[in-house]
């Protein structure tokens, strides 16, 4: 029996690892792949170059690119499971969605080692964890510092504990008879439900508790539990009043705030990403079935950008989807949220915008990106954008018929020219 090569020993390893391997250069040109890498890349590729790895990843994780360009050290991490979400709507409310964990180390000058790996197994269990310990932490929080107040069956208030003026700063006499949502406004950017909402949850199915920031007397914001109980006098089934403890508490993530940001925001643009606009769509379509209020999406993809790194370079690129960050971001309504879905591709989802709200936003987006302007050592640069929009209501409340019907509608405004909003024939009509 003769013994193996290192060559053959390389392969067998290779082949066998149970791990995805890549090495490639750092313009992401690959030189090797084990078929267990080429299991998770070729998929995710598509149309797009599958032998470069930033190229197969543009669609769901185009920060890699970013991460790796501006990693300075001869040698190193440049990322360590950085976690790649491969689905955004495609088959989540029947499967787990598939989480890639992705290692790169720079080797040398201009040589980089990849690992990939299936986390989603991981990723549920983690969430499960999640869910059990926020309700742990509800039950064993100190029962200090909360307010208890009894609504009529309209929001009213019908009595106020000292407590109550305590924590807001209110008179608990003298708000009563006036609503409960009056007093505790806020402004509704955190994606909260407002008071109403909660009431009509509470009294289809008992209760409902939620945290947010909260609005004192003075104006203070604090972190605040709300819990809203129905109360039931009689024998129907309507309630005749409710019950609500607020609680000031900590804010959990507060201590980890640049730890949120690296998790939910894209490395390069600062726009949400893929996994954070997944979980906020997850979040939406919950607040849709349960209160049927208008949810619309707003794809959009920049035209010819391909043109753009190859004459301006991707330095400019990048300015250039910065810059169309920054326009369309400020242009959201305070609950909608701005993601960058992949490469030159971005996404708004949007509560409570029916169809024509949409449009006209959708057509403001297109203005603003428009009216971008970037000198350039090459000249100066423009940008014009096609979009597509469609709601939850046309698409029968399926997340994966409305992200199919915003693309298909994306693609009709490339089709029909580009630097356009895709107008449906009901709508235009």
């Amino acid at each position: 029996m003769t013994e193996k090569s290192s060559e053959e020993q390389l392969l067998e390893f290779l082949y066998a690892c149970p791990v995805g391997l890549i090495e490639c250069d750092l313009a992401g040109d690959i030189g090797l792949m084990n078929p267990h890498a080429m299991q998770h890349l070729l998929p995710l590729a598509g149309p797009r170059d599958a032998s470069n790895l930033f190229a197969a990843f543009e669609q769901h994780a185009p920060e890699l690119r970013s991460l790796a360009a501006t990693y300075t050290p001869a040698t190193g991490k440049i990322c360590d499971g950085h976690r790649i979400f491969v689905d955004l709507g495609r088959g989540r409310r029947t499967q787990a969605p598939t989480v890639l964990a992705c290692t790169i180390v720079k080797l040398g000058p201009d040589r980089l080692m990849v690992t990939l790996s299936d986390i989603s197994h991981q990723v549920v269990q983690e969430e499960r964890l999640r869910q059990a310990d926020t309700w742990f932490a509800t039950l064993l929080d100190g029962v200090n510092a909360y307010a208890s107040l009894a609504l009529t069956s309209d929001g009213q208030i019908a009595s106020a504990g000292a407590c109550f003026t305590h924590q807001t700063g209110h008179d608990n006499a003298a708000v009563v008879g006036r609503h409960l949502a009056d007093i505790l406004a806020n402004d509704g950017t955190g994606g909260d439900l407002q008071l109403n909402e909660q009431l009509e949850i509470a009294g289809r199915d008992g209760w409902h508790l939620q945290e947010g920031w909260q609005n004192r007397a003075d104006g203070e914001r604090y972190w605040c539990q709300r819990l809203v109980v129905a109360r039931s006098d009689g024998d129907g089934l309507e309630p005749t009043g409710y019950s609500v403890v607020l609680r000031e508490v900590p804010r959990r993530e507060a201590a980890a705030e640049d730890m949120r940001r690296l998790l939910t925001c894209d490395h390069l643009t600062g726009a949400s990403n893929r996994r954070h606009f997944a979980n906020v769509m997850e979040r939406e379509h919950a607040h849709w079935r349960e209160l049927r209020q208008s949810l619309s999406l707003i794809v959009l993809d920049l035209d010819h950008f391909k043109a753009v790194n190859d004459t301006y370079g991707h330095p400019a690129g990048d300015a250039l989807l910065c810059k169309v960050v920054t326009a369309c971001a400020g242009l959201l309504p305070p609950r909608g949220i701005f993601a960058r879905l992949g490469g030159e591709e971005f996404g708004a989802l949007l509560p409570r915008h029916d169809q024509d709200q949409a449009l006209a936003l959708a057509e403001q987006m297109r203005e603003a990106i428009a009216a971008l302007h970037i000198n350039t050592q090459h000249g100066a640069l423009t940008a014009t954008a096609s979009l597509g929009i469609a709601t939850l209501d046309e698409a029968g409340g399926s997340i994966d018929t409305l992200i199919k019907l915003a693309d298909e509608r994306l693609y009709a405004a490339k089709n029909a020219g580009r630097n356009q909003v895709y107008r449906p024939q009901a709508c235009a009509a």
